[in-house]
């Protein structure tokens, strides 16, 4: 049986940069945001019953969140939703049917295309949205009131720059 031999302090200091790279901290403040907008969403009381009991269960996750960030107010086809998400359309196909399930989406005729079908919200899923928006707005407020108006107003210009930038060759 092996042990694993002590790690001389300055190997680790070395290695720390696995722990504070940029991509990192980008990811855990992500997975903070999107679990506080939940948490959020399970405690209002304008969300539908079953859908709040469901985020209070944790049953809905930040792929869920995808449809609600992605989908447009007039509904979408599956391949351009997915394609918006940054997920395969059978991924997509499936966190479809699961809201589907739930009441949040339906599908339907596509106007443009009879062979087509479309995924819209449901007055059910509108009212979800507009509470989604009500909580990504409280959730940012609490962000600006920990670090700060300028750094939260400096992170959000960074990052808008950023993600809206080509990507390096």
């Amino acid at each position: 049986m092996h042990s694993a031999a002590p790690v001389p302090a300055r190997a680790a200091q070395h290695d720390a940069w696995r722990q504070t790279h940029l991509g990192r901290l980008i990811g855990h403040a992500l997975r903070r945001f999107d679990a506080r907008v939940l948490q959020l969403m399970a405690r209002n009381v304008e969300v539908p019953l079953a859908l709040s009991n469901l985020a209070a269960r944790d049953q809905v996750s930040a792929a869920h969140v995808h449809i609600t960030r992605h989908l447009s107010l007039h509904g979408d086809r599956l391949g351009d939703l997915a394609e918006r998400a940054g997920m395969t359309k059978q991924a997509m196909g499936a966190l479809v049917d699961q809201c589907e399930a739930w009441g949040l989406v339906e599908r339907g005729p596509d106007p443009h295309d009879a062979r087509a079908r479309r995924v819209r919200f449901t007055p059910t899923g509108r009212a979800w949205l507009q509470a989604f928006q009500g909580a990504v707005a409280q959730a940012e407020a609490e962000f600006r009131a920990e670090v700060g108006d300028e750094v939260a107003a400096v992170v959000a210009i960074g990052l808008e720059a950023y993600a809206g930038g080509n990507n390096p060759a």
